[in-house]
């Protein structure tokens, strides 16, 4: 069963998606001494999991074991408003790590579809929990729920096993892209309007 999930799941949804991205090239290369990359991600997706609420849709499974954030049209790209309001978590969370943040927030904004779409911003599931389908249910539901709305789906993923799981579910890769010299590979994933 897939629900929708608000403030009341936010630290157990939050620790969950730390979880799933311990090993994501992308958090890695943010932080890549892993106990503070396990300090730190709990955080950031707090920051995330807050600002993706009124801007889209955040689907789990019912024991929250995997879970999507969803951003809706015209709304997947960070603003500099965005940013200010957030300085004090962001400076809190990232630490001397705030440049790459600031690179990889700006490298992903830079490789959006200039089109409306909906936004597969973040998709997790726990490790103990990988392989039942968990994964796959939380983002078909997404996928689901926006049928009808003529307008495709987007994605980016640091993680190349990822690819073909998104493959599966109907996105084809549109990009590949680095963020600076030394960050992490990136792939763009679009799934045409149904």
């Amino acid at each position: 069963m897939i629900r929708l999930i608000g403030t009341a799941e936010r630290r157990a949804v939050c620790a969950m998606l730390a979880r799933a991205f311990a090993d994501d090239p992308a958090m890695c290369w943010l932080f890549p001494e892993p106990a503070a990359r396990a300090r730190r991600l709990p955080g950031l997706f707090h920051i995330l999991y807050n600002s993706d609420g009124p801007r889209g849709v955040r689907l789990a499974t019912g024991e929250l074991e995997a879970a999507t954030l969803w951003r809706g049209p015209g709304a997947a790209e960070t603003g500099l408003g965005e940013m200010l309001r957030q300085a004090l978590p962001l400076l809190s969370t990232f630490g001397l790590a705030l440049p790459r943040a600031l690179a990889l927030s700006e490298a992903i904004d830079l490789h959006m579809p200039r089109e409306p779409f909906w936004y597969l911003h973040i998709a997790g599931c726990d490790p103990v929990h990988q392989g039942r389908g968990l994964g796959r249910a939380a983002v078909s539901a997404g996928l689901d729920r926006f049928t009808g709305t003529r307008l495709p789906a987007y994605l980016e993923t640091a993680t190349e096993r990822n690819l073909g799981f998104y493959q599966s579910l109907g996105f084809r890769v549109i990009a590949d892209w680095r963020v600076g010299r030394d960050g992490p590979r990136f792939w763009s994933m679009r799934r045409e309007a149904v």
